[in-house]
């Protein structure tokens, strides 16, 4: 099942998106068979709408089990390409191929290994694929109104903190959220180093549409490293 625009909309309002994803580096990857439908199952038991996953397969394994409207990406390294969250469009055709409801990929305006621009880029995209439903990841204000200006569905904080001319912080940009959220007349999606309830609360209020929160839940490496250097900290 593929979901309409106006569905995933209603499901998402105020609510938490749960990002469900292993990379090959990380220990809850399996090389053998999908395994994150297993978390994406505990998201969707704690009340959560909508998933945000990383690579086909994920997608597939996690629509089966939850039959909750998916946020795709394909994350890869390309020779020449500062961005790596759904760079070209061979990774947007095969995210469509297992109908992702909402396909994310990087609007900063870093380089670009074909020489294109993500305006250009954008613009390739709704040409061939009409229906689209996209997710700007962005980095700074700035960018999060060009790919609005562009035609985008939704734009998130993603990668704000992650580029190296964004603001560096332990936590989330709030700042961005509520700039962007007075500016520009689609959903703003807050995501990245949301690490507490609080936290997300927060960004609702500063007007996000809907918070994505991912490692802070599902990656049990990085929520146990962060509770370790706390106490080796406090040792000292």
């Amino acid at each position: 099942m593929k979901y309409k625009k106006h569905e995933i909309l209603e499901k998402i309002k105020g609510k938490l998106i749960i990002s469900c994803q292993a990379l090959p580096s990380e220990p809850l990857y399996v090389e053998e068979k999908s395994i994150m439908y297993l978390m994406a199952r505990a998201a969707k038991q704690a009340g959560s709408p909508c998933i945000r996953t990383n690579s086909v397969r994920d997608i597939i394994a996690i629509k089966e089990e939850t039959s909750l409207p998916v946020i795709g990406i394909i994350k890869i390294d390309y020779e020449g390409y500062d961005s790596y969250i759904t760079p070209t469009m061979k990774e947007i055709d095969e995210l469509v191929s297992v109908d992702t409801d909402i396909i994310a990929l990087d609007c900063t305006m870093r380089k670009r290994g074909d020489g294109s621009t993500i305006n250009e880029f954008i613009k390739e995209i709704k040409v061939k694929y009409p229906d689209i439903v996209l997710m700007a990841d962005i980095s700074t204000y700035e960018e999060g109104v060009n790919a609005w200006k562009c035609g985008v569905d939704f734009v998130g904080t993603t990668l704000s903190g992650y580029t190296n001319y964004s603001p560096k912080t332990d936590g989330p940009d709030i700042e961005l959220v509520k700039k962007l959220a007075s500016t520009i007349d689609i959903p703003v999606i807050a995501e990245g180093k949301v690490h507490t309830p609080e936290q997300a609360i927060q960004m609702l209020n500063a007007g996000a549409y809907a918070v994505v929160v991912g490692g802070a839940i599902t990656r049990p490496l990085e929520i146990a490293t962060r509770f370790i250097n706390a106490i080796e900290v406090n040792n000292e």
